[in-house]
C-alpha cells in the first residue's frame, strides 16, 4: 500500500476517533469521496492498525445504530421549518 495512502487512513481514523464525525463529514475535511472514507476505514486500516480499526469499528457501529434517531431528528426539524 502507497505511503499516502496509509498516511491518509490513520488520519482519518485518528480524527474520527476525536470528533466523532461522520463518514460524510471525513470526506468532506479530506476532500475524498464517502466510499474511499468507507474502504479506508473498514478495510485499509485493519491491515495497517488492528487496534485503531477496533476503536473506529465501534464508533461506525454506533453511528449506524443511532442513524434513525437522528434522521427522524431532522425530519421534524425540516417540516417546523415550514410550518412556522
Amino acid at each position: 500500500m502507497d505511503k499516502v495512502i496509509i498516511t491518509r487512513v490513520l488520519e482519518e481514523a485518528n480524527y474520527i476517533i476525536k470528533t466523532n464525525y461522520t463518514l460524510r463529514q471525513i470526506a468532506k475535511e479530506f476532500n475524498v469521496s464517502k466510499s474511499t472514507v468507507h474502504k479506508d476505514l473498514k478495510e485499509r486500516l485493519k491491515s495497517i492498525d488492528l487496534s485503531l480499526h477496533k476503536e473506529v469499528k465501534n464508533i461506525l457501529k454506533n453511528h449506524k445504530d443511532t442513524r434513525h434517531i437522528k434522521g427522524g431528528e431532522s425530519t421534524k426539524k425540516k417540516y417546523l421549518k415550514l410550518h412556522l
